[in-house]
């Protein structure tokens, strides 16, 4: 039932992949040592500090996200514009 037929399976990684050694979660870590406590979750989160999941989006990422491509598009549209419909000459 169902359908499935194992075609969506997804691969997970090994847990033991990620560490949290050199991540903001090792602060969280050793401030709980200091009181005997440790979170035995931290190694689940931090794939958040990993990647492209690393690194803070800034407001340029933002602003400059896809402006070479439209840029691009412009210039196209505007040399279309001009070989095929030029400006016209007006003597006023």
């Amino acid at each position: 039932m169902g359908g499935d037929h194992g075609h969506s399976k997804l691969s997970m990684p090994d847990y033991k992949v990620w560490k949290w050694e050199g991540t903001p979660l090792e602060a969280t870590q050793q401030r709980l040592a200091r009181r005997g406590l440790r979170d035995p979750w931290a190694r689940n989160e931090a794939w958040r500090y990993a990647g492209s999941f690393g690194h803070a989006v800034t407001f340029k990422d933002v602003l400059m996200r896809g402006f070479k491509g439209g840029f691009v598009a412009f210039a196209v549209a505007l040399a279309v514009e001009y070989a095929f419909f030029p400006p016209k000459k007006s003597d006023h």
